[in-house]
């Protein structure tokens, strides 16, 4: 293996890979990073056996080989390099030889053959997704995923594809998000899968905003997607995910109209007060005004009123006020829109000009 390469054009790959890597690893070689020539293309490729990410580089070199290289090492040697700088690699006597400059590395080798395949079997359904409406879906659901829940199947996010509708869904318990929007693209496919949260969590930092299509293939436990040079695999969640929609069919009091921008603020001061331990607040809504008020074990005390479009009965019910404000920050509307349901055990937020998404908040004690 010999071949030369910008230290730009290395180094986004290398980072790309290394989030994948988990730094604790039964297996040493799962600490690497396989490194394949063929045909002037370099190939990388990290995988933690649930999830595996590979990524192309071009290269001016028509030799075949490959290697495994320690990922974390190679990753800041050649990020420690001088920007534009010119990388010469070569393999010596199954060592790594690094040279950039007056810089000098040698770097331990694990020989690819023994770098374990990732499992993936014959996909039974492909579609082309646009990748910014997959990460569009993505931004706005996967905070309200859960972590290390023992309903694992909470632990990752819902993706369902049925009747041209791209439908996302994340759930902790306690909230709700849930994203649906048209397909342009798709048509007769009905299928539905629930990506793990690192899938999720790495999938979404390799999106970008762009308007090329990305390749989705799906297998009976595993997901593949091919978008810009880039391979990303992962092995999916088991379960079938419960019923949410029942969430949606109860009987909602009237809408309430609020300032986005208010009440995001009154909340974000207000919640300084609250309970470090449960975050709760209370919301109490009368006649064209929404009071927001928190108290703590020490007896301190916050509240701040927000105008609000409401003429009803007046109520109180309390929230914790991080979920809301994830919800509330997520909207893009200067006036959102509340409803809360008539047995008052969920309230709906959402966006009055984009339909696409909502986020649905149980209530708490206080």
């Amino acid at each position: 293996m010999k071949f030369k390469i910008n230290r730009e054009v290395f180094l986004l790959p290398l980072q790309q890979i290394v989030n994948v890597i988990e730094k604790r690893q039964t297996m040493p070689i799962l600490s690497n990073i396989l490194l394949k020539m063929n045909a002037g293309i370099l190939t990388l490729t990290g995988s933690d056996l649930e999830i595996q990410l590979i990524v192309e580089v071009s290269i001016d070199n028509s030799e075949v080989s490959e290697i495994t290289v320690p990922a974390r090492k190679i990753l800041d040697i050649i990020r420690l390099l001088p920007a534009e700088s010119q990388i010469d690699i070569q393999l010596d006597n199954e060592k790594l030889k690094i040279v950039s400059g007056r810089s000098r590395f040698s770097l331990t080798t694990l020989e690819a053959v023994n770098y374990p395949e990732f499992d993936e079997k014959n996909a039974h359904t492909t579609m082309l997704l646009p990748i910014s409406q997959l990460n569009k879906a993505l931004n706005k659901t996967l905070f309200c995923m859960a972590n290390q829940d023992v309903r694992y199947y909470l632990n990752g996010i819902l993706v369902t594809v049925t009747n041209q509708q791209l439908k996302l869904v994340a759930s902790d318990g306690h909230r709700l998000a849930l994203f649906n929007e048209s397909l342009t693209e798709v048509k007769d496919i009905e299928t539905s899968f629930i990506i793990p949260r690192k899938g999720v969590i790495e999938l979404n930092r390799l999106l970008s905003e762009s308007d090329q299509l990305l390749s989705l293939q799906l297998a009976t436990s595993n997901v593949r997607l091919d978008f810009e040079r880039l391979s990303f695999s992962v092995k999916l969640i088991d379960a079938k995910y419960p019923d949410f929609s029942k969430v949606f069919q109860q009987d909602f009091k009237s809408v309430i109209a609020v300032n986005r921008k208010d009440f995001k603020d009154a909340l974000t001061r207000v919640s300084i007060l609250s309970n470090e331990k449960f975050k709760g607040v209370s919301l109490n809504f009368s006649d064209s005004n929404l009071k927001v008020a928190a108290y703590n074990p020490d007896h301190e005390e916050a509240e701040e009123n927000v105008p609000i479009d409401y003429s009803g009965e007046a109520f109180v019910i309390a929230f914790n006020a991080q979920y809301l404000l994830d919800a509330v920050s997520n909207l893009e509307s200067d006036v959102i829109h509340v409803s809360l349901s008539s047995n008052m055990s969920a309230c709906v937020i959402e966006d009055p000009i984009d339909a696409s998404y909502q986020y649905i908040v149980m209530p708490m004690r206080l």
